[in-house]
């Protein structure tokens, strides 16, 4: 199993490393992927990446799908393989959904997904964040707070 990360109950297979720099991250929330048999098995072997994926809604449509995460093809499934980069409909609760999608529309913010993982039941659950994105200045803070506390440590553990 490549690229796999094991945290509690639950088995991190996909990270969105970049959303955290990119993203000021106000709420998060965990919702249930649809998926075909053939997607789950390429996920459950690591061969999944949401780095570049982002979410959103449809046109005339009052559903969140999640856009570009590429699950890879898996090479058994045959003739029933899937699309590697197909939108895949994220499953919240009706409340939850019109309250993302009214964040989007008013607010001018941004649905990111940060994690994609398997909780203790075994159901892929992915996390997502609504965010406000980070201009130059922001980001230029997020690194230096970063490389502060990484000295600090540095610090503490020397003379401590």
């Amino acid at each position: 199993m490549a690229n796999t990360e094991s945290s509690g109950n639950f088995k991190i297979v996909a990270k969105n490393r970049r959303a955290k720099f990119d993203y000021e991250i106000l709420e998060t929330h965990e919702a249930g992927v649809v998926l075909t048999g053939s997607e789950v098995k390429s996920i459950r072997n690591g061969r999944v990446s949401i780095n570049e994926s982002f979410v959103g809604g449809m046109k005339d449509s009052d559903q969140i799908f999640l856009f570009n995460a590429d699950i890879a093809v898996y090479k058994q499934a045959s003739y029933n393989n899937h699309e590697p980069r197909r939108p895949r409909k994220l499953l919240l609760h009706k409340s939850q959904i019109n309250k993302l999608l009214g964040a989007i529309q008013k607010k001018g913010l941004t649905i990111v997904p940060l994690t994609m993982y398997f909780n203790h039941k075994g159901l892929l659950k992915i996390s997502i964040a609504l965010g406000r994105g980070k201009n130059v200045v922001d980001k230029r803070e997020t690194i230096k707070t970063r490389d502060w506390n990484r000295q600090k440590l540095k610090i503490l553990k020397n003379h401590g």
